[in-house]
């Protein structure tokens, strides 16, 4: 299923200190999470669960993740 995103409110996180590394999350989408990278505003978005955004949310907090 395609999502239209052309009204969707993109926010940043209150941790992206610049650098042009950030993503934009839109949460106001019944069912879906869509993220984007905020240099590329108007490039695809990858769209997930809210289920699969709330795991991956927590494994970052969580420091699954670590930096390489």
């Amino acid at each position: 299923m395609k999502l239209d995103l052309s009204r969707t409110t993109w926010r940043k996180s209150s941790y992206s200190g610049g650098g042009g590394q950030c993503v934009e999350v839109a949460a106001n989408i019944p069912g879906a999470v869509p993220v984007r990278d905020s240099k590329d505003p108007e490039g695809p978005a990858l769209t997930f669960t809210p289920e699969g955004f709330a795991a991956f949310v927590a494994g970052v907090k969580g420091g699954e993740f670590g930096a390489a």
